[in-house]
């Protein structure tokens, strides 16, 4: 008897199994109509996902705080800042950290980002306003900086940055 119910059960399974099937595929590819994932490969959501990590730069600047820079800059990042100095991304550190400045506002504007494959070139404005050395500041700076997309996502390998002189407006 237990062997007929063993056998029927096969028999029923096998005869619906294609509408079974059937069913899970029709499922799967609702599925895939309906939610749409972004992927990495996607430029404009690599171009965004940059220029978030800009501001989110120009935020830890202000506020004085490394975290940002210890995660998104390369171990073997390499830059220059804006009066010349070359720096690694200790220096870089160290000069971000540096209680001999506090920053009002700190902001990046005009970024723009160009990826191409795993790299990507991005320019912004940084502009800041604060107090070093207990004298009142305010400056802009024209930012380059090279990103990698590795394992760990978008760090930055190098960067320059150039001080604006006031009359920015000059076509040279």
């Amino acid at each position: 008897m237990t062997k007929i119910r063993g056998t029927v059960a096969m028999a029923i399974g096998l005869v619906l199994a294609p509408f079974w099937q059937a069913d899970q595929e029709s499922r799967n590819a609702c599925i895939q109509r309906c939610v749409v994932e972004p992927t990495h490969d996607d430029p404009e959501v690599q171009r965004q996902e940059i220029v978030s990590l800009e501001r989110e730069a120009a935020r830890a600047i202000q506020l004085n705080n490394g975290t940002f820079f210890r995660r998104v800059y390369s171990d073997d990042f390499i830059g220059t800042l804006s009066h010349g100095q070359a720096v690694n991304k200790q220096k870089f550190l160290e000069a971000v950290q540096s209680p001999l400045v506090k920053y009002d506002s700190f902001v990046a504007t005009d970024i723009r980002v160009r990826v191409y494959q795993e790299t990507a070139v991005v320019t912004c404005a940084w502009t800041a306003r604060g107090i070093f050395k207990d004298k009142r500041i305010s400056s802009q700076i024209r930012v380059l900086h090279i990103y990698v997309n590795g394992q760990g996502g978008w760090q930055v390998v190098a960067s320059q940055a150039t001080h604006l002189p006031p009359d920015s407006d000059d076509p040279l």
